[in-house]
């Protein structure tokens, strides 16, 4: 009698789908269950891992829709320093499923923070975008001006958004103890001033995250019901822990929980899909090359790798680029490259490193 795994297909036997396959040649997609135009408005938010998605968007003249775009007679290198396109809107890095939440709630008028405003020198920041402004803001009212401006854009971005792709970053925030307010670093690193009987730490579960995404996707899908959700798991390790415990493990634990938390979304929601962006960087083929020196940031060949892949999988063939495929060199000259083939991206959470 045949058992289960009698005709199962090679995509399912390491040996044959891992095993002796090149490195670049290894898909753990499968398939993808629709297909994006270019003429679809793909919006785009997360961690820093989700620019280079932004990006690749951009390079291969998809519909990346940006809301918030620089004024016209901004130059172009001023534009990149105030972060404009980086996503949709002008909202930086959100790293956690709550501040996701969170700013669909400003944006909407269903929370208002306690803290709008942190000093930052002789100037002031916004607590939950604190480096989308190189050099801060002069007063408070210029502050909040932009910022109104702003949650306008991100209502524009949800309603005109054909498909919307999230990346999940961490589990780990600090929070307002009054009121909840969960911001992108900790307190006191990008502005402000760290008190431990008002800024705590959490550690968001599966089921907190899971709980955190359906009120978020419940928010955009009253005002966009028909909008498709695209879910990745950022590969980038975590720049520091406040747990006491090896920043490794505290990564491990963390990518764990989002990566659970994101194939329940997915079985649970319709028109969720999750697509293997963390696997294709982290996964065992890959050797380690899809990290520089730092073993954090990730290089261009693992990006390709991805978007190579999104491209196949998630758009029309008709519009997908193609992306050129390198030829493997030696260890040695593979490795001096990609040390200088890093994608520059904003990272709020880098700066933990370097408090």
């Amino acid at each position: 009698m045949k058992h289960p795994y009698s005709n199962a297909p090679a995509y399912r036997r390491w040996s044959r789908a891992m095993g002796g396959v090149s490195r670049e040649d290894v898909d753990p997609v499968v398939s993808f269950p629709f297909k994006i135009s270019r003429s679809d408005n793909i919006v785009t938010a997360g961690s820093c891992f989700a620019q280079h998605i932004a990006r690749y968007l951009t390079k291969a003249e998809f519909q990346h829709y940006v809301a918030e775009p620089a004024h016209p007679l901004l130059s172009p290198e001023i534009a990149e320093a105030h972060n404009y396109g980086m996503f949709s809107a002008r909202y930086g890095n959100i790293y956690t499923s709550r501040q996701l939440l969170q700013l669909l709630e400003r944006a909407y008028g269903k929370f208002t923070p306690e803290e709008d405003s942190w000093a930052h020198g002789d100037r002031f920041v916004d607590p939950f975008r604190p480096s989308i402004n190189p050099d801060g803001f002069r007063t408070v009212e210029e502050l909040r001006l932009d910022r109104d401006q702003h949650l306008t854009k991100v209502k524009l971005a949800i309603r005109r958004a054909k498909v919307f792709v999230f990346t999940l970053g961490l589990t780990e925030t600090w929070s307002n103890k009054k009121d909840g307010s969960v911001y992108p670093v900790c307190p006191g690193v990008s502005g402000g001033v760290f008190d431990p009987d008002k800024y705590g730490l959490l550690n968001f579960s599966v089921n907190e995250v899971v709980a955190d995404m359906k009120r978020a996707i419940r928010i955009m899908r009253a005002k966009n019901p028909k909008v498709r959700i695209i879910l990745t798991v950022s590969p980038v390790p975590l720049a520091a822990t406040a747990e006491d415990r090896h920043v490794l493990v505290s990564t491990t634990v963390s990518k764990a929980r989002l990566r659970v938390a994101a194939d329940i979304l997915c079985q649970v929601l319709p028109d969720v899909h999750y697509f293997p962006s963390f696997e294709i960087i982290t996964g065992q083929h890959s050797r380690g090359d899809y990290f520089d020196d730092t073993l954090r940031n990730v290089t261009d060949d693992g990006v390709e790798h991805v978007m190579s892949l999104f491209f196949r999988h998630a758009t029309d063939q008709s519009s997908a680029p193609p992306i050129p495929r390198r030829k493997r060199s030696s260890i040695v000259a593979r490795q001096d490259r990609q040390r200088q083939r890093v994608s520059e991206v904003l990272c709020d959470e880098a700066q933990l490193d370097v408090a």
